[in-house]
């Protein structure tokens, strides 16, 4: 079982003004995927217009629906099961109307935002200064509390939870939420991030929170899409539009450690995005991975296992800048 695990997690959540807040106690867990065969993933460069015409958006009848952590099979799931058992088909009046969740629902009746954002001016400053979390909340105050922005001109097309895996980087995450909460509001995105912190004193494991990040951020609104962040990377050009393509997306293609350039042809690290249906398909990532590295790998092999590509905006788009740290070994040991 790979999204949610049956070990015992104990989950504590409290919501920042910069970003949701997950601290948990994590036990190894048993991945479905421990004997399959790597199959490498396909991969296309698709231009910008062809990606935001084939982004997926929430126009009026869309699916929108809760789930809880039993609703999760140990197997891996059948695709079109998985569809009958999780598309439920809401109006956004409904939602509106009768909503339950922590955040508040944008008001059905707004236009919907433009397709193209109209205040993006292409690559953008970076900040490298990392605000207290109180100046945080002065230069954000239209943030909703456990920073959920919306666009208040329009709604949004794109409902999208950003989940960042964290450990003892303060300083890296504050820069990052200066970072991202300026750049995703002129997006016009519908967004909260959800940091999901690993307690102290274990082996880190990245694949793991993202799966928590994921169903308990499924608890706080009707997200369509996921973007599973490193904390360290800051974009450079607000072109690189925080959504889903129709099939998962690897966005964090060209980074300046690496002279702007991909490591290796089938990376899916660092930054990517899939929409809810997507990772139920693939049944989210291993939990297997305790360490540094092999978790994105796994990750590509699962979307090309059930017969997805993988979408990459251009390299002059996609561009980020690496926060300078050094490897932590003794907590975070190196997969080989």
């Amino acid at each position: 079982m790979t999204l949610v695990t049956r070990n015992k997690v104990k989950l504590v959540l409290a919501l920042f003004i910069a970003g949701g807040i997950v601290h948990l106690a994590i036990d190894k867990g048993q991945s479905i995927y421990e004997n399959f065969d790597r199959i490498s993933s396909y991969l296309d460069d698709d231009p910008l217009e062809s990606v935001l015409q084939n982004t997926v958006t929430h126009p009026p009848g869309v699916s929108g629906s809760h789930f809880t952590l039993s609703q999760f099979s140990s197997e891996s799931p059948n695709t079109q099961e998985t569809e009958s058992m999780f598309n439920v088909t809401v109006s956004d009046e409904d939602e509106w109307t009768n909503q339950s969740y922590p955040f508040t629902l944008q008001n059905p009746k707004l236009e919907l935002c433009p397709l193209t954002p109209p205040n993006l001016v292409g690559p953008i400053r970076v900040f490298m200064d990392s605000p207290s979390m109180d100046a945080l909340q002065k230069l954000y105050p239209y943030l909703e509390r456990g920073g959920h922005g919306q666009p208040e001109e329009c709604r949004s097309r794109h409902r999208v939870a950003i989940v960042v895996p964290y450990r003892d980087r303060d300083s890296h995450l504050r820069i990052l939420l200066h970072n991202l909460h300026s750049f995703l509001t002129k997006q016009q995105l519908d967004y909260a991030i959800i940091i999901v912190e690993q307690i102290a004193n274990q082996t880190f494991n990245r694949a793991k929170l993202m799966n928590v990040g994921f169903a308990e951020g499924m608890k706080l609104y009707p997200w369509e899409c996921f973007i599973f962040h490193d904390v360290d990377l800051l974009p450079e050009d607000d072109r690189n539009l925080y959504s889903c393509p129709t099939i998962p997306r690897h966005m964090s293609v060209a980074i300046d450690k690496f002279n702007y350039k991909l490591p290796y042809t089938a990376i899916f690290g660092g930054i990517s995005a899939m929409t809810v249906q997507q990772l139920r398909s693939i049944n989210g990532f291993s939990n297997r991975y305790w360490g540094w590295g092999g978790e994105d790998d796994d990750l590509a092999d699962r979307v090309s296992v059930v017969g997805y590509k993988i979408a990459r905006y251009p390299a002059k788009i996609a561009r980020y800048k690496m926060i300078k740290h050094t490897h932590e070994a003794k907590s975070n040991p190196v997969n080989k």
